[in-house]
């Protein structure tokens, strides 16, 4: 028998009081009621801490890692994570995959939002950029001492403080090294790769023929992504330049020295091959010069590590790697840029977040950790002391890594350097194309270096034009009070009347504020200030600066330039939308078999995503291997059985301005007229009959019915459809920006999207791309009202 323990009465539980509503009941019924009401309690205890945000005290500790691992490093990271977690019970690590672009718009809405990732993995010349955003912290204080001198040095990058220059702060520890660029070549052709530059040129020759004797090139000497200047770095090292000045000052913006002499002359010397050696084939960007090797119409290509595994193991050549060449003149190796990839603690981790993030980042650079990807993906490893291991002494590829990455030269991490790669850019490929000489580029790179600098790096101060901006603002609010304070009061008085069909609304309400009205807003009020990537979220309103800039500031004539060729753009798309569009639905519309099989076939264009259909043209306009160039050789051939057939030569599509802007043109038209003849069509199949049987008893012509009984009906579905198309094709960015990769050549094939694109997104100007964006906008609303008012589109047919 077991004793009710005795409860002193200090210790015993004091009368309870009836619950209110419960006197007065059964037992029974009192005992339900407090069932019931302590489950209503335990229910809002629960809704309480879901809204608190607390978890569950046992809830795992997660470290969130964003990262750019190639989709076969991946395994490896997940393999490595599963250890780290398998260590440490009650730690989740996170891993999520994002590309370039992807990573770094997150990153700059986590520090608008004060919240991010705890780690970030990625190459090292994008760490100026999130320094500057104040995205990363100083990893010093977590690392044992010593522990840095086990990596190589250019694998670990320190960068001046944010808070203090003076002070260095260690940001990144690099877990492989590479991304360097060395020579492939093909041994059927090449039986000992070069290794001075006057060796290089003459077996370019040597292997730069015609082989079948029509006239045209076969086989080239050499070839590389020339589109882009990191290519063109083992040039300028080889020549004794760089891209920068040498300083002393680490904290200072360093200086472009693009202009430089020995720059020159390595400008001149590219240029060389070829308008001088005619080695190089007329333009190549990156799978074009990878697609000439592959198919053995290359005898020799500068490619980076990551490529270099699948040459070696594509049985349709013989590829063989080697280190690059010696400059003859100057005696100096070609030294490509080589750059780490590691991890960076971000700054949103603090405490005990960033004591667990930097164990893993630590595990993941571990001697360990870097000797699996060693051996799974053949990866060169930082840590110096596995430079020994057999994997990279017994493996060829690995030795010739090695003596490559030796010989290179970091690449610089500051935030400048993005705008060496735009400065170059565009100089570099007018060079190579022969629209300039060597003095020309380089005083041009030189040039847009400085200028970009100063426009990235500069803080926009207010002027005296702050005032009229906030009493514009205070006008426009004003204004708008007045003008619905009629609307206003009749919602007030209605409001008590119809609750519910308010209530029903306020979603769809808050959804259009959300979405449409608040970014607007926003929008507006970012195109008055002096938001950039050095003051995310310190910004101010400096006035009309940015409008100004663009009516007749420093940025006037590239703006101009880029908007009356947006006009010629959009016209010249839209005019032939229509006119095929409407040409086709005719045809479909009349008496023609098979026309369910013909509609089928011309929605296909409209039908297949726009990137895609981009992309394929991009391909068809090649130089070396596109298929409208094939067509015009095959034309071409008709001339010598047809004496008065027309002479065609290949063109350049996409490695000159004209040419270029054309093959964008036609890209999308082709993507365009699809949704015109669909809309042409529905409405032909609303025009009465009896119009043309009339019309044909007055023996009107197909011209004349067309004329005055088509087109008129056709009016009021053809007007609003040339005005959606208007507007959709003066803000089309896919297929400019992946047609001519971009805006090239020499950033030439810009509209006005692409150009706030870049200004946005390259250059980290956001008050002058949100001002760009606003006259859009403006230009967009003016021309649509201006035209369908003209056009009276609305108005009914008679």
């Amino acid at each position: 028998m077991i004793e009710r323990p005795v409860v002193s009465p200090a210790l015993a539980s004091p009368p309870r009081r009836p619950l209110p509503g419960s006197a007065g009941l059964p037992a029974g019924a009192a005992g339900e009621v407090i069932a019931a009401r302590t489950r209503a309690a335990r229910r809002l205890a629960v809704v309480a801490l879901l809204l608190s945000g607390c978890a569950p005290a046992d809830a795992p500790r997660v470290i969130n890692l964003w990262h750019q691992m190639r989709p076969e490093d991946r395994a490896v990271l997940a393999q490595r994570i599963e250890l780290f977690q398998r260590a440490r019970p009650g730690v989740q690590v996170r891993a999520l995959y994002k590309e370039t672009e992807e990573l770094r718009s997150g990153l700059v809405s986590a520090v608008l939002a004060r919240r991010g990732p705890e780690v970030i993995y990625g190459p090292s010349d994008v760490l100026g950029v999130y320094q500057a955003m104040g995205v990363l912290q100083d990893m010093s204080a977590y690392l044992p001492p010593g522990e840095v001198e086990a990596f190589d040095r250019r694998a670990v990058v320190r960068m001046p403080a944010r808070s203090d220059p003076a002070n260095s702060e260690l940001i990144f520890l690099g877990d492989r090294f590479g991304n360097h660029l060395a020579l492939v070549y093909n041994k059927r052709f090449i039986a000992q790769p070069p290794r001075t530059t006057d060796q290089l040129v003459a077996l370019a020759r040597q292997n730069t023929v015609d082989e079948n004797g029509d006239g045209q090139i076969d086989r080239y000497g050499i070839v590389w992504n020339y589109t882009e200047p990191f290519f063109f770095i083992p040039f300028l090292t080889g020549y004794g330049a760089w891209v920068y000045q040498e300083s002393s000052d680490a904290a200072a913006v360093p200086a472009p020295a693009l202009d430089s002499p020995q720059a020159i002359d390595a400008y001149r010397f590219v240029a060389s091959l070829r308008s001088e050696h005619r080695v190089l084939p007329p333009s190549a960007d990156y799978e074009a010069a990878r697609a000439l090797f592959l198919a053995g119409k290359a005898a020799m290509l500068i490619d980076g590590d990551w490529s270099w595994q699948n040459y070696l193991a594509d049985s349709s050549v013989d590829a063989g790697l080697a280190v690059l060449p010696v400059v003859s003149s100057t005696g100096l190796a070609m030294a490509p840029m080589v750059a780490p990839k590691g991890y960076s603690l971000s700054a949103f981790a603090a405490g005990e977040e960033a004591d667990l993030a930097m164990e893993l980042i630590r595990f993941l650079t571990s001697a360990e950790t870097q000797r699996a990807y060693l051996a799974q993906q053949r990866i060169l490893p930082s840590r110096l002391a596995l430079r020994d291991d057999p994997l990279v002494t017994a493996d060829p590829l690995m030795a010739v890594s090695v003596a490559q990455a030796e010989r290179g030269r970091a690449m610089p991490a500051d935030v400048a350097m993005r705008n060496i790669w735009d400065a170059m850019r565009g100089p570099y490929q007018l060079l190579l194309a022969g629209g300039i000489d060597a003095a020309e580029a380089g005083r041009r790179m030189q040039r847009d270096a400085l200028a970009k600098n100063q426009a990235m790096l500069a803080r926009a101060e207010p002027d005296r034009t702050v005032l009229a901006v906030y009493g514009l603002a205070v006008a426009a609010l004003a204004a708008l009070v007045f003008t619905q304070r009629r609307s206003a009061l009749a919602f007030f008085r209605d409001l008590p009347r119809n609750r519910l069909a308010y209530a029903l609304v306020v979603p769809s309400i808050a959804l259009i504020f959300l979405t449409v009205l608040f970014p607007l807003a926003y929008n507006v009020v970012l195109s008055f200030s002096n938001m950039s990537l050095t003051n995310l979220r310190d910004w101010e309103i400096v006035g009309l600066r940015n409008y100004a800039s663009l009516a007749g500031g420093e940025q006037a004539d590239q703006f101009w330039s880029v908007f009356s060729k947006t006009l010629v753009w959009t016209a010249v798309n839209v005019f032939f939308h229509v006119v095929v569009g409407v040409l086709l639905a005719v045809a479909l519309h009349g008496p023609l078999r098979g026309r369910g099989v013909y509609r089928l076939l011309l929605i296909i264009p409209w039908a297949v995503p726009a990137y895609i259909t981009a992309l394929t043209w991009r391909g068809m306009f090649d130089q070396q291997f596109g298929a409208v160039n094939h067509l015009i050789r095959a034309l071409d051939k008709l001339h010598a059985y047809l004496p008065g057939w027309l002479q065609l030569e290949p063109l350049n599509w996409l490695g000159e301005a004209g040419p270029a802007f054309a093959a964008c043109i036609v890209a999308n038209v082709w993507l365009g007229f699809p949704f015109m003849m669909v809309i042409a069509l529905g409405g032909l199949q609303g025009i009465p009959a009896e119009l043309y049987e009339a019309a044909r008893i007055d023996r009107a012509s197909r011209w004349q019915q067309f004329r005055h009984i088509t087109l008129p009906m056709l009016k009021p579905v053809l007007i609003p459809a040339v005005t959606l198309g208007a507007v959709w094709t003066f803000n089309n960015l896919n297929v400019v920006w992946l047609v001519s990769n971009g805006g090239e050549p020499a950033d030439q094939t810009h509209i006005l999207v692409s150009y706030v694109y870049k200004a946005v997104f390259n250059m980290y100007q956001y008050g002058y791309g949100a001002a760009l964006s606003m006259v859009i906008f403006l230009m967009l609303l003016a021309f649509s009202l201006a035209f369908l008012r003209k056009t009276r589109a609305t108005e009914a047919v008679y």
